[in-house]
């Protein structure tokens, strides 16, 4: 250990020492140019003439320009000063300068032009360098200007030097040396630690040498170096690496802090701050990617500064409470914390250009390596000693331990209120049947608890959990007596037939062909899980659903097995029935069916979506009257029917965006069809959904209100199944929208199981006949007559009516007999396109309605 330490003392002696010489006036051989600036604001354009001609020219009073975060374009001038031969060199030592434009006037004349900056490819530069170098020729007898446009989203620093070519590249020499010198400590400590962690397999030495790696990324990156050795074709990388170097390297310092000393233990309220820190920075790292490069740059290093101060502070505050390994780690980021809080400085424009401030990084980075690893290596020993010292009592604790992982393992796999195997469990056991024989046909069946909430309500979580104990011991011993019940665990004591997948619902397995051949079993142990349960004198209903999916018809994989079979006790037959088999029709949570929500929501984005129209004919003045808007999806290989797309967006939340999008369409329509000569009403479907959005009668108003001349020509049609899924909100919502003047009306009146209490209080003026009562009503009687009695009850309410799904000619004569006030089908026309619909009128028209429709 002591010859790693002299090894990194010495090595810190030799950095410190390089810097120095590197610092050293005497060295300088170049000259600073006496520069004026213009800014100019990004949106003003201005070219190499304007910018000559502007009196807002001012003179730069620093000698190292640096302006800090502005989007403004700066503009720079000066003469060259007459330096020893003809061949000079312009550098300016900044490289995260975006776009610089090099200009040289010889006798106020353009003479050379060089584009080039940060977010161009690096061979596109004069001299492959990682500053920016602008070689031009003077020549006796002659005045030279030099004129600087820089735009960059990032610091605006633009330190200028005019060399000689062999100075510079003297200089340049021994600089290279120098970061190489630097270079080396830090690649000697990655590896150094590097091989520790292989060898011991610590998370600390790996996080050190994360943290060391990053920042040698970061400096080489800030340098230039990384752009011109590892990706100078990407200048898009280079910008990105940028951001991402900051935030990355204080999450790897951050977690290796909380390692080396111990944080969890030592300092719980420190660890938070860290821990906060981190998630900061995280936040950082992410922003990087979606926002500008200029708000990513200014978030990234406001976030170094107080993360600094953080690594700083907990060394003291640590050292002070007792903490062994602090002394080394506040000495060590003490340095550090120094060095990269000068640097961001310097980025702000808080602190002038100097040798400090363009290597502060590098020069506490250096002494940090060192210091740490020197730390390291102590604790290594130190450890080594502890653990020699540690072995028997670890051995000795070995029995205990593994007793204790028995006892986990155990509560792994079982659920902790029932006791029951969990749903691991059942996976395991699904996967071992299916292997062992595969070709057996297995039934997975989910048993959920629907009544446990009100239970909870009236008696208490303590009775519930008492009740789900005894009905999972009840349900155990019914399916136990199953024909080809499949066995979930098999212990000491008992057998389980069942799992706990939730508190309220369980999972078992039975062999298929078995039990297909024994009915009447099943149904006896279907109705005994149905039965209440009776627990403190009370006869409890638990309402179980069941939903059942089959191996290898549904899937051929526990977790698919039992997903299904969730989604099936979920279905509309299981809560009709009690009991549901997977039907793959019916599954709303498919892979198909989430890419097809991710295609739904890019064509409501990208405005892929249509109304089609369809014409609805008065049988009193045989004229089309309105039209109903009905959405389409044209441009699909595979077309979607328009109910579909509506369930989808009904379950993924789109519904809202896609009811605003065909009500603004709705309105546009009508507004073309008004300036073809067509006055007709349009009807819009609308989703329960909506009704249930407390800002959608807000919506409605301000949207009816941009178009004035369209106010009582849009009917909004609500379905008589959705209304009853939430009467009374939904009652609400239609008075609100009702009380603005907007007409209502009732759809597919007939299909659901509405009061006539109910209605009458629906502020509509419309109600729709549903197309199943009207399809067979020449042949169905009991059609007719359900027909009739709507057609005069509605009238008799003051509801004007509409029969939908009229097709032939008979049943339209019926209809206009029974009274019914209009129609809407395909006798007419299907849905159709704007313009296919108004050259149908025109025609429909022309032609005289008798003869159309014959």
């Amino acid at each position: 250990m002591r010859q790693i330490a002299q090894y990194f003392a010495l090595a810190g002696v030799l950095i410190m020492m390089a810097f120095n010489i590197q610092a050293s006036p005497d060295t300088q051989g170049y000259a600073i140019p006496e520069a004026e600036y213009l800014r100019v604001a990004p949106s003003q354009q201005m070219d190499l003439t304007e910018a000559q001609a502007s009196d807002r020219w001012q003179t730069l009073e620093e000698e190292s320009p640096n302006f800090g975060y502005i989007s403004d374009t700066v503009w720079l001038r000066f003469s060259v000063p007459d330096l020893t031969g003809d061949r000079e060199l312009l550098e300016i030592r900044y490289p995260q300068l975006d776009d610089i434009t090099f200009y040289l006037l010889e006798n106020g004349q353009l003479k050379q032009r060089i584009v080039t900056g940060d977010r161009y490819p690096f061979e596109q530069r004069p001299v492959a360098h990682r500053h920016f170098l602008f070689p031009f020729d003077t020549s006796p007898g002659n005045t030279y200007e030099i004129v600087l446009q820089v735009k960059t989203q990032g610091a605006m620093q633009i330190p200028m030097r005019l060399w000689t070519p062999g100075d510079f590249f003297e200089k340049v020499s021994i600089e290279d040396q120098l970061h190489s010198v630097y270079y080396g400590i830090l690649l000697s400590v990655i590896f150094f630690n590097l091989f520790v962690f292989l060898a011991l397999r610590e998370r600390m030495y790996l996080l050190y040498v994360l943290s060391t790696a990053g920042y040698l990324l970061l400096i080489s990156t800030l340098n230039g170096t990384a752009f011109h050795l590892l990706w100078p074709a990407f200048p898009g990388l280079q910008n990105q690496a940028m951001m991402i170097t900051v935030p990355t390297v204080v999450i790897f310092t951050l977690l290796f802090s909380r390692e080396f000393l111990n944080l969890r233990q030592t300092g719980p309220t420190m660890d938070l701050m860290v821990r906060a820190t981190i998630a900061l920075n995280i936040g950082a790292f992410v922003i990087s990617f979606i926002t500008s490069y200029s708000l990513a740059s200014q978030v990234t290093v406001a976030l170094a500064i107080p993360s600094c101060l953080l690594l700083t502070v907990i060394g003291p505050v640590q050292w002070f409470r007792g903490n062994p390994q602090a002394g080394y780690y506040t000495l060590a980021w003490g340095l550090l914390t120094l060095g990269s809080a000068v640097a961001a400085a310097n980025k702000y424009g808080l602190l002038p250009n100097n040798f400090l401030t363009a290597y502060s990084i590098e020069i506490g980075s250096a002494l940090e390596a060192i210091l740490l690893t020197i730390a390291l290596a102590a604790r290594l020993y130190q450890e080594r000693e502890d653990k020699v010292e540690a072995r028997e009592a670890e051995i000795s604790a070995m029995a205990a331990r593994r007793n204790a992982e028995l006892r986990l393992i155990d509560q792994a796999l079982h659920h902790p209120l029932t006791g029951l195997p969990n749903r691991t469990s059942l996976e395991m056991a699904i996967n071992e049947l299916i292997n062992r024989n595969q070709r057996t046909r297995y039934s997975i069946a989910v048993i959920h608890l629907t009544n446990l909430q009100a239970i909870t309500k009236t008696l208490g979580h303590h009775n519930t959990d008492r009740l789900i104990e005894l009905a999972a011991q009840r349900f155990n011993a019914t399916l136990g007596e199953l024909p080809g019940i499949c066995a979930v665990e098999i212990s000491g004591k008992q057998t389980f037939y069942l799992a706990s997948l939730e508190t309220d619902t369980f999972g078992f397995v039975v062999a298929t062909d078995e039990v297909i051949q024994t009915p009447n079993a099943m149904m006896r142990a279907l109705e005994a899980i149905r039965e209440p349960l009776d627990y403190l004198g009370m006869q409890l209903p638990l309402d179980p659903r069941t939903g059942t999916a089959i191996y290898p018809d549904h899937a051929d994989d526990a977790t698919t097995l039992i997903r299904r079979a969730y989604i099936a006790q979920g279905s509309e037959d299981a809560r009709d029935r009690g009991l549901a088999f997977y039907q793959p029709a019916r599954d709303s949570y498919s892979a198909d069916r989430l890419t097809l929500v991710s295609e739904l929501r890019a064509a409501l984005q990208n405005d892929e979506l249509q109304l089609y129209l369809q014409p609805k004919l008065s049988l009193t003045s045989h004229t089309i009257v309105g039209v109903e808007a009905l959405i389409r999806w044209p441009g699909r290989s595979s077309p979607i029917r328009p109910d579909e797309i509506v369930a989808i967006a009904e379950q993924t939340g789109l519904i809202k965006p896609l009811t605003r999008w065909v009500l603004e369409k709705a309105l546009q329509l009508r507004a073309q069809l008004h300036e073809q000569g067509l006055p007709l009403d349009i009807s819009v479907n609308i989703s329960p959904n909506n009704l249930r959005e407390p800002d959608f009668p807000i919506f409605v108003q301000r949207l009816m209100n941009s178009y004035h001349s369209v106010r009582g020509a849009i009917t909004l049609e609500v379905t008589e199944t959705s209304m009853m899924q939430d009467p009374v909100n939904s009652l609400r919502a239609l008075n609100s929208l009702h009380s603005t003047g907007i007409p209502l009306s009732i759809d597919d009146f007939g299909s659901g199981y509405s009061s006539l209490s109910y209605i009458k209080q629906l502020p509509a003026s419309e109600i729709k006949i549903d197309q199943s009562l009207i399809t067979e009503l020449l042949s169905q009687t009991d059609d007719r007559v359900i027909v009739r009695t709507t057609i005069e009850m509605c009238h008799s309410l003051g509801y004007v009516v509409v029969a939908e799904g009229v097709e032939d000619t008979r049943t339209l004569e019926l209809l206009k007999e029974m009274g019914c006030d209009m129609i809407q089908g395909f006798i007419l026309t299907p849905p159709l396109p704007i313009d296919e619909l108004v050259a149908w009128i025109e025609a429909f028209d022309s032609e005289g309605s008798a003869r159309k429709l014959g």
